[in-house]
């Protein structure tokens, strides 16, 4: 009797925080889509656009350079723009795979601490459903802006793209505003904050601690490999990009070719330097958030503790695995990114295979839900 009544109440539990296309279940199931689809734009961006961009950029700042030195104010216009155009092609991906990551980490942190909102059910709906509108229209718009440009805009200077980007990016700032103001307002009820209790953060299963102690160690590792090339690198890197940039300048006054194409070799393998040490430690950084908010939600996983266990090691195997071989692109080229992306690949299996466990979670909770009041009717 004693174990029906613990099974009822679990049940219960359940249906109250993962409610059906209740505020939590939205923001957990849209955050991890976020964040999957966001990973699956950088992992296709850094095979099919990102090494073309940069061979692309160097090619024509070296046309720039060649002109410069040779005195033809034209092509060095021309080769410019066309460095211009390559870059915002490159930082309009960026930005979208960079957006939706960090959108659906807020996703998962929202569903965290949807207990604490002290407003109803249909209000953190509400709210959940901006959030993930302004998070999914904000990267998508980001990314038509290099396509779009100002065709049709009523702007001289800002086009269509970038104005529902920053429609996007304001429906988010207005639903997390929403959701922190019902967190002050909870905060000031003595006897609401006392009684709510969640089973996220009660859980301990092995799933759960494994995330958590991972992600906690890639965050630091990505901590000290940030510490270390500022105290050792970067001053370094910064003197030389001011230094490279003057021999340049001097090769192409003198018209000295030579010159010019050792300059640019320099430079070129000083931004590739700076790019990995800076990739490596933000990757490090974020894939370790990512576990740590995914230890949370462990007890929504639907499957058994064993596949738990191994998904999460998956995750984080690859989340290691990705900036160690960004670091080493330097030294092992290709062979390095290959395997850079196919540790992206595996982080991106095992949040799936999370994801899909979720769902089934929420499907056996709206299952059991009618089941109950069939039995009741």
């Amino acid at each position: 009797m004693t174990g029906s009544t613990s099974n009822a109440n679990a049940a219960t539990t359940a249906e109250v925080a993962f409610a059906s296309m209740g505020a939590r279940r939205l923001l957990a199931l849209g955050g991890i889509g976020l964040i999957l689809v966001g990973m699956l734009v950088g992992d296709i961006f850094a095979v099919f656009v990102l090494h073309q961009n940069a061979a692309k950029v160097g090619a024509s700042l070296s046309a720039a350079a060649h002109a410069a030195a040779a005195g033809d104010a034209k092509t060095v216009l021309a080769s410019l723009q066309s460095v211009g155009n390559f870059l915002e092609n490159r930082g309009t991906k960026v930005d979208t795979h960079v957006h939706m990551i960090a959108f659906g980490y807020l996703a998962l942190l929202l569903a965290i601490l949807q207990p604490w909102v002290a407003f109803s059910d249909s209000a953190k709906k509400k709210l959940a459903w901006i959030f993930l509108f302004g998070a999914w229209l904000l990267p998508l718009s980001v990314f038509l802006i290099h396509y779009v440009g100002l065709a049709y805009s009523p702007l001289a200077a800002i086009g269509w793209a970038s104005i529902l980007a920053d429609f996007g990016g304001a429906l988010v700032i207005a639903a997390t505003l929403g959701c922190l103001l019902g967190i002050a307002k909870r905060t000031q009820q003595a006897a609401d904050r006392a009684s709510v209790r969640d089973g996220l953060w009660e859980d301990r299963s092995v799933a759960g601690r494994i995330l958590l102690a991972g992600g906690l160690a890639l965050v630091l590792l990505g901590f000290l490999h940030g510490a270390y090339y500022a105290a050792i690198d970067l001053y370094k890197h910064e003197a030389l990009d001011y230094s490279v940039l003057s021999e340049m300048s001097a090769g192409a006054a003198a018209k000295d070719v030579a010159a010019v194409d050792s300059a640019l070799a320099k430079y070129g393998q000083l931004g590739g330097e700076k790019a990995v040490n800076i990739a490596a430690h933000a990757h490090a950084i974020e894939f370790g958030l990512l576990a740590i908010l995914l230890a949370f939600f462990q007890p929504y996983v639907s499957l058994r503790d064993s596949w738990k266990r191994r998904w999460a090691w998956v995750l984080l195997f690859g989340s290691l695995l990705l900036p160690v071989f960004v670091l080493l692109e330097l030294k092992l080229g290709l062979l390095a990114g290959g395997i850079a992306d196919v540790a992206g690949l595996l982080v991106i299996i095992a949040l799936l295979a999370m994801w899909i466990g979720i769902l089934r979670y929420t499907g056996e909770i709206d299952a059991g839900g009618r089941l109950a009041e069939g039995a009741n009717g």
